[in-house]
C-alpha cells in the first residue's frame, strides 16, 4: 500500500512537473512568434529637413527572416527613385535596428535636359537609420528614424535629419473577399 501511495505521488509530481514545463514553453513559443519579419506601412514625419514639410509621407516595409529588408515611399516617384536595401537587426526584447540605403536623382532643369540625358541621372545616395520599438501584441510599431543624404562621391550633404515612424502590420482583412 506505501509502495502504491509513494508511486501515485511520484507520478502526480512528474505531471505537474510536465505540465509547467509545457506552460513555460508554450509561452515562450508565443513570445518568440512576435517579431518584425513580415510587410509593414508606417507614417513617417520628419521634424528637420527638407522632407518636415511633407505631412503624408508613408513608407512601405518588408523584413525578412534572413536579417535583409526592403523600403519603398508614396514619394519614390518624385523624382523617380528605386526602393532602399538595407538589414535589420534585433536589439534586445521588442528592439530592433534597421538601416538602408537607397540612390537618388537630379531633377533636370528643363525637359531639354531630360532628353539630353535619357532621364533622371544618379545623383548619390541616402542612407536611414531607424531604432524601432514593437508593441506587446506584434501589430504596431514606433520609432525614431534619422536621415543622411551623400552625393556620387560620398560627400555628406543633409546632415541627421530626425523623425519618428508609426507602422502597422499588414494583415489580410477578414471583410477582403478573394
Amino acid at each position: 500500500m506505501k509502495k502504491r501511495i509513494f508511486t501515485l505521488r511520484v507520478i502526480s509530481i512528474l505531471t505537474i512537473f510536465l505540465l509547467f514545463s509545457l506552460l513555460i514553453a508554450c509561452s515562450k513559443t508565443r513570445d518568440r512568434n512576435i517579431n518584425i519579419v513580415g510587410a509593414w506601412k508606417g507614417k513617417v514625419q520628419f521634424n528637420n529637413g527638407e522632407y518636415a514639410a511633407i505631412k503624408d509621407f508613408e513608407f512601405m516595409y518588408v523584413f525578412n527572416a534572413g536579417g535583409t529588408m526592403t523600403e519603398s515611399s508614396n514619394y519614390d516617384g518624385v523624382p523617380p527613385t528605386p526602393p532602399a536595401y538595407g538589414i535589420w537587426k534585433k536589439n534586445g526584447d521588442k528592439q530592433y535596428e534597421a538601416r538602408y540605403e537607397f540612390y537618388w536623382n537630379k531633377v533636370p532643369a528643363t525637359f531639354e535636359d531630360l532628353v539630353k540625358t535619357g532621364g533622371f541621372t544618379n545623383a548619390g545616395y541616402g542612407v536611414l537609420l531607424e531604432k524601432i520599438t514593437l508593441s506587446e501584441d506584434g501589430k504596431s510599431y514606433s520609432s525614431t528614424i534619422n536621415f543622411n543624404l551623400f552625393d556620387q562621391n560620398g560627400k555628406q550633404i543633409v546632415y541627421n535629419n530626425q523623425g519618428t515612424v508609426v507602422a502597422k502590420r499588414m494583415e489580410f482583412d477578414s471583410k477582403e473577399k478573394d
